[in-house]
């Protein structure tokens, strides 16, 4: 997006992800195994939480929101082939997930 004069406007991302864990055992890998791309890509994970207040629909035992520096870097880690294969720790051991992609303002 242009700014004032010509500038490039960089607006943060994040994924809202809920799910379902079924497996807490297999889960528990996830997160430990995804910090490093975490921080490869300038993530910052703002809120984790399974105890979440269901305000309207239908809750997820966990849901998240993980900020990026940019689109370019939310959408590089989600198709870098190493998160590819770590993936299966989460969808494997989860189910009834949604994941969006939003950008700030």
């Amino acid at each position: 997006m242009e700014g004032n004069f010509g500038e490039n406007i960089i607006f943060m991302v994040y994924y809202m992800i809920s799910y379902d864990i079924d497996n807490w055992e297999g889960f528990s890998q996830y997160g430990p195994a995804i910090a490093p791309l975490f921080k490869k890509y300038g993530a910052e994970v703002l809120a984790s939480d399974t105890s979440g207040i269901v305000m309207e629909g239908e809750g997820r035992m966990m849901n998240a929101i993980v900020q990026f520096p940019s689109e370019e870097a939310a959408l590089g880690m989600y198709y870098d082939p190493e998160y590819i294969s770590l993936k299966k720790l989460r969808t494997d051991n989860t189910s009834k997930c949604t994941m969006v992609l939003v950008r700030g303002t």
